[in-house]
């Protein structure tokens, strides 16, 4: 068994060794690095001559280059239209939203104030007098009446003169300073046209300034009542002979005001 392994052993020849590249005559080139050349850059340079004054772009220079132009070619990009956003929006106001019944009741009244500001100090259309009035103004002729607002009481004498207003002993001018009122209490004579025929006496108490005025022109008109009752349609449409029920509301037990309740704590 000894013997075949060693003829196997000896019939096995070294492997021949391969073939050295042929290098250049007379040259050492066993240290030296060979790079190869493509032969697309053969055929582009071939045996040109090398123009001195060329000028040699950088590659990274023309790709910027491109990209830039590229980038001024697209159209510039467009926000999309929200839906809805023509419509305008109803919000209400947090202010408003969590007000309580007397806030809310005194913001209602200082819009109406205003209104009613505004609508003064507008031009108004006067309204034209009644024309079938008649009234006996004789020397002696006197027409009395009772007129309320509130808790305002005018007793009026209606009597022949020249337009004069006499309350509580002082012209009408001083007793009621505010324009508003005075042309409130000289609607009713006004609209007969015996503004500047009859005098106004009238003795008032109680309420406030503005009930005094409106007790006044309710008294005026019910005394025109007296002088000629042909005039009850005309004035009770305008309004006059109309007493305003209005009044402040009485405070309950219990409550603050008349309906403002204490703040609830449960500690």
């Amino acid at each position: 068994m000894t013997d075949e392994f060693e003829d196997q052993t000896d019939s096995e020849e070294p492997a021949p060794e391969a073939a050295p590249e042929p290098t250049g005559a007379g040259e050492d080139l066993s240290d030296a690095i060979i790079i190869p050349v493509e032969p697309a850059l053969e055929s582009m340079v071939g045996d040109q001559p090398v123009d001195e004054d060329a000028v040699v772009l950088d590659p990274t220079e023309v790709v910027i280059a491109e990209v830039e132009y590229i980038e001024e070619e697209l159209p510039p990009r467009q926000k999309p239209a929200i839906p809805g956003a023509d419509l305008v929006p109803d919000i209400v106001t947090d202010s408003d939203q969590f007000l309580d019944a007397e806030a809310r009741a005194a913001a209602e009244a200082e819009a109406e104030e205003a209104a009613r500001r505004a609508a003064d100090e507008e031009p108004q259309v006067e309204a034209q007098p009644i024309a079938d009035a008649a009234i006996d103004l004789a020397a002696g002729a006197r027409y009395t009446a009772t007129g309320k607002r509130k808790t305002a009481v005018a007793r009026v004498i209606l009597k022949p003169g020249t337009g004069t207003y006499l309350i509580n002993g002082k012209p009408l001018d001083t007793f009621f300073p505010r324009a508003t009122l005075q042309r409130v209490i000289r609607q009713p004579l006004e609209a007969v046209g015996y503004d500047a025929r009859m005098d106004v006496v009238a003795n008032m108490h109680g309420g406030g300034v503005s009930s005094q005025a409106g007790a006044l022109r309710h008294g005026i008109s019910r005394a025109l009542l007296e002088a000629d009752p042909n005039l009850r349609g005309e004035l009770k449409r305008r309004g006059f002979l109309t007493r305003d029920p209005r009044v402040k509301e009485r405070k309950k037990a219990g409550l603050k005001k008349a309906r403002k309740r204490p703040q609830f704590s449960k500690r």
